[in-house]
């Protein structure tokens, strides 16, 4: 892909004269005059570098501009200074820019520096991605609550086994996460791990998405398609909400676990698969065997061990965990925005019904808006009205030892974030000493 780039500048020759350089260069272009203006681009231009003049209107004021810069440094962002605004570029680089160029801008050196950042920013993505690959797979596994620490000792057990395995709770509990901690974990590891929503893929289609199907076997079939039963062979295959598969593909996928076999749609050649399976359901599944919803021979092949997951309302203590998780996860590769006391107080005391999914779609919205590296109440009220300063609320129903647990789990998380994970100094702001906060550390799998 061509990179693109951003310029901001408020004089129009000089956006002229610098976009024409760049676009010598090969990079893709696009400018405006001031924030605004380049926070409307950035929704429709996806830039990959940002080259910023300090002194933009209406303020003319470069700290303005210097007090919006957080926003933008999740891709490098190059400072155009006038004269005399040395003090004020290096200050930009201590808040994250990549680097600074004084005007008049040489075009050769502009050339280089944005190659450079560019080339720099590219290899951050790649590193993160290949942290991301080799991370331990039960690092996926986020809390520190009873059931999330059975849940990784059980997911450790079985996942070099090849039992079928059952993932139960209601939606937005992580079900597919486990299971791909399950696959991650087992001797089919190298192996595809496929994934198939039941429930989302029309009944009469969904054979042929499973099975494949031979050409000419119906109306639009203008050539052979392997299924994912096929596609998932040597690996593992994820059956989401089987529980909203239909009968008459109950006694199809029945078969296939009994004998290891199928034919596609409107085939007549066997085809052998070595899959593993992995289902998951937020239904009760005895309760459908017993209204002759659900096949109860089914039910018993996919049973094998059952894992079941807890609603996030039942372990607030795997909140500030996870708050520290997706946030980490958003940064990429830059500082992770950080919520003051307040805000982890309102993420961990909020009832949150739809469980870890949830949780992460409101720390991306409210991620969008912060400013200044920390997420504040203030930004949460803006899109949660409910978010009120005040002393932290317990969870109704919480039992003390639950509270007292998330308590200090957000405190320690909070702590370790405003010191950049400095325990030392961590443990002195929470009137700890170091070894009593690396007890609780250890304690509660930080």
């Amino acid at each position: 892909m061509i990179p693109r780039i951003l310029l901001v500048d408020d004089e129009p020759a000089f956006r002229t004269l610098c976009a024409q350089w760049l676009e010598a260069e090969g990079y893709e272009v696009k400018d405006c005059a001031d924030l605004n203006g380049l926070r409307d681009q950035l929704q429709q231009f996806d830039a990959d570098l940002v080259l910023l003049d300090l002194s933009l209107p209406p303020h003319f004021d470069p700290h303005h501009t210097l007090a919006a810069l957080p926003q933008f440094i999740d891709r490098p962002v190059i400072i155009l200074t006038g004269h005399g605004e040395r003090e004020l570029a290096l200050e930009a680089l201590r808040q994250g820019a990549w680097d600074f160029l004084a005007k008049p801008i040489d075009p050769d050196m502009l050339a280089v520096v944005v190659r450079r950042a560019l080339t720099k920013h590219q290899l951050v993505r790649e590193l993160n991605s290949l942290k991301q690959r080799r991370q331990p797979p039960l690092a996926s596994l986020i809390g520190a609550s009873p059931s999330m620490e059975n849940i990784r000792a059980l997911v450790q057990r079985i996942a070099p086994t090849d039992v079928r395995v059952l993932v139960t709770g209601p939606s937005g509990t992580g079900k597919e996460v486990i299971s791909r901690a399950i696959h991650d974990l087992s001797q089919r590891a190298r192996g595809p791990f496929i994934s198939v929503h039941c429930g989302a893929i029309p009944a009469e289609l969904l054979e042929s998405e499973l099975f494949g199907h031979t050409r000419g076997a119906f109306t639009g079939a203008d050539k052979a398609r392997d299924g994912l039963l096929k596609l998932a062979d040597g690996g593992t295959l994820f059956l989401d909400e089987i529980g909203d598969m239909p009968l008459a593909m109950q006694v199809k996928l029945l078969r296939v676990l009994q004998e290891g076999s199928y034919y596609p749609v409107g085939g007549r050649s066997l085809e052998t698969i070595d899959v593993r399976v992995i289902s998951a359901t937020n239904a009760d599944l005895p309760e459908k065997v017993k209204r002759g919803e659900f096949r109860e021979d089914l039910y018993y092949r996919i049973k094998g061990v059952t894992i079941e997951t807890r609603p996030l309302d039942e372990r607030p203590e795997d909140i500030p965990l996870l708050v520290s998780h997706f946030l980490e996860l958003q940064a990429r590769g830059q500082p992770p925005l950080r919520p003051d006391t307040e805000a982890f107080n309102w993420f961990i005391h909020r009832r949150w019904p739809g469980n870890v999914r949830e949780l992460k779609s409101a720390l991306d919205s409210v991620a969008a808006i912060a400013r200044g590296g920390v997420i504040r109440l203030e930004d949460i009220a803006l899109l949660y009205p409910d978010a009120k300063p005040g002393p932290a609320q317990a969870a109704a129903g919480d039992s003390l030892e639950a509270q007292v647990r998330a308590l200090e789990i957000a405190l320690i998380t909070e702590a370790l974030a405003r010191h950049d994970n400095n325990r030392t100094h961590a443990a002195q702001a929470l009137g700890l000493s170091r070894q009593g906060l690396l007890k609780k550390i250890e304690r509660y799998g930080l």
